[in-house]
């Protein structure tokens, strides 16, 4: 029996997913770096303890965004083993918009934990950041040149006491896999400085991707995320596909009020043109059914023959139904987000 066969063995029903809640804390790996099948499945809070070994295929990131209804800026530290990758990107609606991007070989003085919750994020250099655990929420500082000045960024993402995320393993096989956890819907504030105009982002929404894997070579993905109020709700959507294709897993869900509704289907995305509308669907249920309307294009392609990157991040808003496991239907009308396609060898 197969890896992979071994672990739909393992499933679980329950009302909108056949995949399995982990609901204590687990090591991700075994003694000898392999993938734990008994790691796989997904959870309400980070339980996972990202145990990783090995050298070459490691990816370890941490990457937010807040948006407004105005702004938006995202800030990633990362360490692929060979590489750092640090980023600040801003984006003014209908104006500014720059990266920072600063490589930093063999990630060198990139600090990253082990696991989510067990320490603070830091780098220095062309882009300083710092991302600090703080009493109800996430600290978010970043500092970096831009065109128009020094940027200064202090922002406070909060997490509401019960707020559910979703935590996934993704099993490619037992040598490949990821750990993902996506946060939506936290409340933000704080401000981003550009030389000397500030930006207020108070009442912003915060999305989190902190990732922990050992990743194949070549890999295509699609990720959807929104937040916010939309239909008398607090709202957030977290959607992917692709690169969880045939894994028996997918990193979809549904917050509502902080409560999770974790979607076990492979989404239909249908999109051709990125700045045209997409579609985003539950091919088997009405579980989702909205349209993402695109007002700009973050395209970011980086080809070295060994190393591609070509991104394709498309900011908007999303409209359509949701319907969350134990609620009546929610209109989703104008819920500010992204969807993206990106393609990596690295």
């Amino acid at each position: 029996m197969s890896f992979l066969v071994k672990l739909r063995h393992m499933s679980t029903h329950e009302a909108s997913t056949h995949e399995r809640e982990i609901t204590e804390p687990i090591d991700l790996c075994t003694p000898a770096g392999r993938l734990d099948p008994a790691a796989v499945g997904w959870s309400r809070t980070p339980l996972h303890r990202c145990n990783l070994r090995g050298w070459g295929r490691t990816k370890r990131w941490e990457y937010w965004c807040v948006m407004t209804p105005t702004h938006l800026i995202a800030v990633t530290v990362s360490d692929i083993d060979y590489l750092g990758l640090n980023s600040v990107y801003f984006l003014e609606y209908g104006g500014r918009e720059f990266t920072r991007t600063s490589m930093v070989p063999f990630a060198r003085g990139v600090r990253l934990p082990q696991s989510l919750g067990d320490g603070d994020v830091a780098v220095r250099g062309p882009v300083t950041a710092e991302i600090l655990r703080e009493e109800g929420g996430t600290r978010l500082r970043a500092r970096c040149a831009t065109p128009g000045g020094p940027l200064v960024a202090d922002l406070l993402v909060a997490l509401p006491p019960g707020h559910e995320t979703l935590s996934v393993v993704i099993p490619w096989s037992e040598r490949r896999f990821q750990y993902t956890s996506k946060h939506t819907a936290r409340p933000a504030e704080g401000t981003v400085r550009i030389g000397s105009a500030e930006i207020d982002f108070g009442g912003g929404w915060g999305v989190l991707d902190h990732g922990r894997g050992r990743w194949p070579y070549d890999t295509v993905w699609n990720w959807g995320a929104a937040s916010g109020r939309t239909g008398g709700h607090v709202v957030g959507l977290q959607f992917g596909g692709k690169w969880t294709a045939g894994t028996g897993m997918t990193e979809n869900a549904l917050c509502v009020d902080g409560r999770l509704t974790k979607i076990g289907e492979e989404l239909d995305w249908e999109y051709s043109d990125f700045l045209a509308p997409w579609t985003v669907r539950t091919p088997e249920s009405d579980r989702v059914d909205l349209t993402f309307t695109p007002f700009h294009e973050r395209a970011d392609r980086t080809d070295t023959g060994l190393i591609l990157n070509d991104t394709h991040q498309c900011f908007g808003r999303y409209s359509g139904i949701i319907r969350p496991h134990g609620c009546p239907p929610i209109e989703v009308d104008g819920l500010l987000g992204w969807a993206e396609q990106v393609h990596m060898r690295w």
